[in-house]
């Protein structure tokens, strides 16, 4: 490993290459003092590792401006130490049903008799929640909130990434759970149920009405059997851009945003279902477009395109210029040199402090993130937001759109909007509620 690591690598400092080369190095040190003693072994590929990702942050300085270790190094660390879970033969627990195995087990039972019968199940209710992370969220800090979490109940699941942590468990105690999430950071999509409630409910509207519709995907209202030409799937969030999405004439919109991505299988399940010789695909998130590309490429009978959107802003001007009489490869061009005119900036707020591009942010903040970089900070949301629409004009700019967020008032939506018709009158300006979460606004200028 050491070798062809040195042989073809030339990695940046701080990233999962310099957490691989501390292994392999290691490896190399103790690998004859070791001898038969693969356990020890791996245990000090797992340690190495360990050490190595804590570094990481005073190895490249994008990591220690925002106060968090490598994602990828991380990622290796947690498949190695699965792997020495594995040798050792430690029991993983991937069960996340509502019943105890001993319940499942027991194929006897009728599915009148189980709804009779009330769960067994020590812990009631089913909690789910997103905390958006405040401080740095350290491999000790996410074994710590484990540790919490298993002595408060089980079934647990707990998944971190660079902004956002998610949790499931089962748990008597919801509340004390959620407080300690907030401890953390704000929570949302914050979701309990009763277990023995739910079971029985889900189990009756089970037997009467089948299997379950297709979920994340949500489709236009029309005759999937009427064949078309051409058809649009979009992925998007937020019920006004939905709305405007399908009077467009798109024909599937998958939910799907910045902390919440479609699957392959989500985008490949809407192409599939629609009847229609080419289907043109908008990701509108670079986080999307590899998925995207891969639902494409096994899509057999019919033609899958992707437009290589990057935010809804584009999605919208690509299925604009889309022309029923031109043919696919001109659509596509045409499209793909449209989206790249449109610059899109989106506000937000900071979950913790930081610095991103020499400027510090302060918790609370709102930040106007643009298509290549950060553009504003400010702790007024109006004035964050038109500092950042100003820097992304110029010469040529003709219209700017300006989508307000679920946690906008249209009236405060309006103000910004008069501002920005009085600072550039020679532009359009148009108001559109996107009703999306996360991001206040999303601006676009073209």
């Amino acid at each position: 490993v050491e070798t062809a690591y040195k042989a073809v690598m030339k990695p940046k400092e701080g990233t999962i290459l310099t957490v691989a080369r501390g292994v392999s190095e290691k490896a190399s040190e103790i690998a004859s003092s070791k001898g038969d003693d693969l356990k020890g072994f791996f245990e000090e590929m797992v340690r190495a590792a360990s050490d190595t990702l804590e570094k990481t942050p005073d190895m490249l300085p994008v990591l220690k401006q925002a106060g968090v270790v490598d994602s990828g190094g991380c990622g290796l660390l947690r498949f190695l130490e699965g792997a020495l879970d594995g040798y050792n033969g430690a029991e993983v627990d991937l069960d996340f049903s509502d019943k105890p195995a001993d319940e499942q087990e027991n194929d006897g039972d009728s599915r009148e008799q189980k709804v009779e019968t009330k769960s067994t199940r020590t812990f009631l209710y089913c909690t789910e929640f997103i905390i958006h992370q405040k401080e740095k969220f350290t491999i000790n800090a996410e074994k710590d909130l484990m540790k919490y979490l298993s002595s408060m109940g089980d079934g647990i699941a707990l998944v971190s990434d660079d902004d956002v942590v998610k949790v499931h468990l089962y748990t008597n105690d919801p509340g004390i759970i959620l407080q300690r999430g907030l401890k953390i950071g704000p929570l949302t999509n914050v979701s309990i149920s009763n277990v023995d409630l739910e079971e029985e409910k889900n189990t009756l509207d089970m037997k009467s009405a089948g299997p379950s519709s297709e979920g994340a995907v949500s489709f236009e209202e029309q005759n999937f059997g009427e064949h078309k030409d051409a058809a649009f799937v979009s992925v998007s969030i937020g019920d006004g851009l939905k709305e405007i999405f399908q009077g467009l004439g798109c024909d599937a919109i998958i939910d799907g945003g910045q902390t919440m991505n479609p699957s392959t299988d989500d985008i490949l399940s809407a192409v599939e279902k629609i009847n229609a010789d080419t289907v043109y695909i908008f990701p509108n998130n670079k986080n999307i477009v590899l998925a995207a590309n891969q639902a494409a490429s096994m899509t057999h009978d019919k033609k899958a395109v992707v437009i290589p959107t990057r935010t809804v802003a584009q999605g919208i001007t690509a299925i604009l210029n889309y022309m029923p009489d031109s043919s696919v490869e001109d659509n596509t061009q045409a499209m793909i040199e449209e989206i790249a005119s449109v610059r899109t900036g989106q506000v937000t707020y900071a979950v913790r402090d930081t610095v991103i591009d020499d400027r510090e942010i302060k918790q609370g903040d709102f930040m106007g993130i643009g298509d290549h970089g950060l553009l504003s900070v400010g702790s007024s949301l109006e004035d964050t937001a038109f500092d950042m629409t100003t820097r992304m004009m110029d010469k040529g700019i003709e219209l700017i759109s300006v989508y307000y967020g679920l946690d906008v008032d249209e009236s405060d939506a309006k103000k910004l909007v008069e501002r920005i018709e009085k600072k550039y009158p020679a532009c359009d300006v148009e108001l559109q509620y996107g009703g999306q979460p996360v991001y206040y606004y999303v601006i676009s200028a073209e």
